[in-house]
């Protein structure tokens, strides 16, 4: 896809009133440092739109990214490792689960995995949830950048056996760094 002009349309808090999108909507979830802003970035080709941290937790809020007034790219609050309160993990988690009901647009959701590691329970937890919600998750395994090319289908493999998957899910490598798998992630969003 070209992209021809991006813009942070909408941005949802905990009370926040969800849109009622016309154009379709692509969801993005993951932990909170793997790599979801940098996905973002890399797939619309800009540096900074969608906010990149040292400190995991960056997104609290649903975003919304308006491309080519064609559709829109939904940045989901991170989940696991953010410093905050677990009332507020809480609210978080019913704020993803109103959205993933409520959004007559969503046609896929994107979960993020960071191919380093055996996935953890929150990552087996949102996939399932994903399932549960009558989405089949697209994986996207994070920091492909990090391990040497000789690794990743070991690694690959535990992503796959570690979630579970339902046979036919479809994982993508990815790599903020060298943009692997940016074109393979365009090209499904471009079948929906």
């Amino acid at each position: 896809m070209v992209i021809k002009n991006v813009a942070l349309e909408t941005v949802c808090g905990i009370t926040s009133v969800l849109p009622d999108n016309d154009k379709m909507e692509i969801a993005f979830a993951g932990k909170s440092n793997v790599g979801k802003s940098s996905l973002i970035n890399g797939l619309m080709n800009r540096k900074s739109l969608a906010r990149t941290s040292s400190s995991p937790g960056k997104t609290q809020t649903i975003n919304f990214y308006n491309i080519n007034d064609e559709m829109y790219l939904v940045d989901l609050p991170g989940y696991g490792y953010a410093k905050v309160a677990q009332a507020v993990k809480e609210k978080w988690g019913k704020l993803i689960e109103r959205y993933l009901h409520e959004s007559k647009q969503l046609k896929a959701v994107f979960l993020l995995i960071d191919i380093r590691h055996e996935p953890s329970e929150n990552d087996k937890t949102m996939y399932d949830w994903i399932l549960h919600n009558g989405y089949e998750p697209i994986i996207i395994a994070t920091k492909l950048d990090k391990l040497k090319r000789s690794q990743v289908p070991k690694h690959l493999k535990q992503v796959r056996t570690g979630l579970n998957v339902v046979e036919g899910t479809q994982i993508i490598p990815f790599s903020a760094e060298t943009k692997q798998g940016r074109d393979e992630i365009w090209a499904l969003i471009d079948e929906l």
